[in-house]
């Protein structure tokens, strides 16, 4: 890791508009440079990779090791951005929930500090209990279906929605201090507008980002020869049909569904030689190793672990076939990733992936069976043709992080730059003497 060490930026002293220039810290549970794949992780990231020159990024996270020392910022780089980082607390494994929950870890080491800035993002509802009397802008990004998520309950996916009635008796002492509350899913955008009416006119839709320079597709001739050396390197013959998931291995993203569907296509049809490749790690590891194992079909899935973006995106653009099984999502990034790089995608019926998918660009399972999904697989996989590359390519055009990303800075600036207006007008002129 490269940087530089600064000793004491904890006051607000020198951080509020740096140079007239308008700061923004984020706040996540996490290390970019050592981080599991996930949807908020790589908002962030395009947060920081397309920023304008004119904004300071600061980023609030994790360490991993020694050479990201507790409590103390560090000037240094990422995805060519110059970035302030301060890791609050060590996290080795971001995949697995703890006994102490990260959240709450990462809440009380935020608690006595001053880290206000003149916008705030923040990913999780928890470390705004320590923000409460900060002066700035403040956004709370809402990542999931939180009536999925927290009202109609999902098992053990997340603990909140063991106890839906604490976590909305939180969210109203918390969600007062916003000026934005920001939503890639259309019903939570709707949902958060009738709770808490007084913020329905500052809780608006996003859109969720995808980076073209990372995620594109190839020719048709070229994705062939990639995914036939693909297959050799790893043993397979050159016909068999190369299925992705990629995720973390948790129940919200359901990875066990997908191990049954590929067991079912097996049942279905002999005529395919489908591969399951499941990029990932979490708490689920164990469980789907094992289930591969009791299904017999250790020859037919391979689990790669963690994977980074440009690992990923090669992998996307070799596939047959996408598959998302998650409970619960609001728009999942990696389905944007797949499609950019020209991979239809079988999806269950979660956040607004029914208005994403369509009849060329992928199928969306109206049930969340393994026969759904292995029928909508099979689909794609005999009839190719009916999948073509810039059909899954068009789609994407509106998300990409260039012009989303671009839109929301644009319009932060024009609120900085009124704010900045409001405060000369405060400031009293110097009285001249006669």
């Amino acid at each position: 890791m490269q940087g530089w060490y600064v000793d004491d930026l904890n006051s607000e002293s020198g951080i509020m508009s740096c140079l007239n220039r308008p700061v923004l810290t984020i706040f996540y549970q996490f290390n970019p440079w050592h981080s599991s794949l996930g949807g908020i992780q790589t908002v962030i990231f395009n947060f920081i990779k397309y920023a304008p020159d004119e904004f300071k990024l600061r980023l609030v996270g994790t360490s991993v090791d020694s050479s990201w020392p507790i409590g103390q910022w560090i000037n240094t780089e990422l995805a060519g951005r110059k970035l302030e980082f301060l890791p609050l607390i060590s996290v080795q494994n971001d995949n697995v929930r703890k006994h102490i929950p990260t959240s709450l870890r990462y809440t009380l080491a935020l608690m006595g500090r001053s880290l206000a800035s003149d916008f705030m993002h923040f990913h999780r509802l928890e470390p705004t209990l320590a923000t409460m009397n900060w002066s700035g802008e403040k956004t709370y990004f809402i990542h999931n279906d939180i009536q999925k998520q927290i009202c109609e309950g999902t098992g053990n996916a997340i603990l909140w929605g063991q106890f839906p009635f604490l976590y909305f008796s939180l969210e109203r002492f918390l969600m007062r201090q916003f000026d934005q509350v920001l939503s890639p899913h259309t019903d939570s955008v709707k949902f958060y507008q009738q709770q808490y009416p007084r913020l329905a006119s500052r809780t608006s839709h996003v859109k969720n980002s995808v980076d073209s320079q990372i995620f594109y597709s190839l020719s048709s001739d070229e994705r062939k020869k990639k995914k036939c050396d693909h297959c050799q390197s790893i043993g397979l013959s050159p016909d068999t049909h190369l299925l992705l998931f990629a995720g973390r291995l948790h129940p919200q993203k359901n990875p066990i569904l997908a191990i049954h569907a590929l067991a079912a296509l097996n049942s279905h049809t002999s005529r395919l030689k489908p591969h399951l490749l499941i990029a990932g790690d979490g708490e689920l590891l164990t469980a789907t190793q094992l289930e591969i194992d009791r299904m017999g079909l250790s020859k037919q899935v391979t689990l790669l672990g963690q994977l980074n973006f440009r690992e990923l995106a090669d992998l996307y653009r070799l596939c047959d076939a996408f598959v998302i099984t998650s409970v619960f999502e609001a728009v999942p990034i990696v389905a944007l990733e797949a499609l950019a790089c020209g991979t239809p995608v079988v999806t269950t019926r979660c956040g607004e992936m029914p208005s994403i998918i369509t009849r060329h660009n992928g199928v969306l399972c109206n049930e969340s069976t393994p026969s759904a999904i292995a029928n909508a697989l099979s689909k794609i996989l005999m009839h190719p043709e009916e999948f073509p590359i810039a059909a899954c390519t068009q789609t994407v055009q509106p998300y990409l992080a260039e012009t989303v990303i671009a839109d929301v800075y644009q319009q932060m600036w024009q609120r900085w730059e009124k704010e900045q207006d409001k405060r000369l007008q405060r400031t009293p002129r110097p009285k001249i003497k006669m």
